[in-house]
């Protein structure tokens, strides 16, 4: 269900970038803007996980530098049957983390420092285990080209009024709303899809791990000073938003992610699961001593 609700949410998301193409261009603006979509997603596709860890000044880790951390990945892709992604650390009190990569044999994830010194070895796994399902679900590649449509339809509305000419020129009025709406419009889309990603990811990250429990309480701990805190790469560029396990400085209603809440209850409902064996307090302390 939630694949089909996807499908449609991104064909409409293409239908309308179409439209504003046809509008301002006719039946070449149109193609025109077929192809431009076509060009910036083949772009995003081999070039968004560069691009999204140099934004966030990401540092490769692995087993030696980043023991317990990289060990929690590693464990949590073997029983997910999944290939080992690339593990990164960022530099950020702002507790998050997210993934990236077109495809589970491409793929990376990354947790900040505030997220490993806030959360127990559990909770920690929870998180990952998260992120992992977004792999999974090759979610990293769709809400790229998502954000790449998006993107778009901000700029051929900005521009298209100014670009358009003689029998192409639409109505004054029409496409002064067309400036105006469209680039909301898209906007509301790729919430709609960003959400109902997470609720999988989440279901996902509950089956790899087999704790919901444990990311229940995590996302419970890191909600609060997740808003609070300032994210550095967020600031710089406010699309990375959408990338992270919980929303950042933003309200409910133009929030990429469901509220903390809903995830929370739904993760509630889907029992206590197994748990991992006790460990230390903080998944941090042997990143400290590398």
């Amino acid at each position: 269900m939630n694949g089909m609700k996807t499908a449609m949410l991104l064909a409409a998301l293409t239908a309308l970038f179409m439209a504003l193409g046809y509008m301002f261009g006719g039946s070449g603006g149109a193609m025109i803007a077929l192809v431009l979509a076509a060009g910036m997603n083949l772009f995003t596709y081999w070039n968004a996980d560069k691009l999204v860890l140099r934004m966030h000044h990401a540092r490769e880790v692995d087993a030696r530098s980043a023991p317990e951390f990289y060990g929690i990945v590693a464990e949590l892709a073997r029983r997910a049957g999944m290939p080992m992604p690339r593990v990164y650390l960022v530099d950020d009190p702002n507790p998050n983390a997210f993934a990236t990569g077109r495809n589970p044999e491409h793929a990376a994830v990354a947790a900040t420092t505030g997220l490993l010194s806030m959360l127990t070895r559990e909770e920690v796994a929870g998180v990952m285990a998260h992120e992992l399902g977004h792999v999974r679900n090759r979610d990293t590649l769709i809400m790229t080209m998502v954000a790449t449509i998006a993107g778009a339809i901000s700029m051929i509305a900005n521009f298209g009024l100014f670009f358009s000419h003689g029998d192409n020129r639409p109505n004054p009025l029409v496409a002064i709303l067309a400036v105006v709406m469209a680039p909301f419009a898209a906007m509301i889309v790729q919430f709609a899809i960003s959400r109902t990603r997470e609720f999988g990811a989440d279901r996902a990250g509950a089956e790899i791990s087999g704790n919901p429990q444990a990311l229940a309480s995590a996302l419970r701990k890191i909600a609060g000073p997740a808003q609070r805190i300032p994210s550095i790469a967020a600031e710089r560029n406010p699309a990375a938003a959408q990338l992270y396990i919980v929303p950042t400085q933003v309200s409910e209603l133009f929030s990429t992610h469901p509220a903390t809440e809903k995830r929370i209850a739904a993760l509630q409902a889907m029992g206590t699961g197994t748990q991992p064996p006790p460990a230390r307090r903080s998944a941090l302390d042997p990143l400290r001593r590398s």
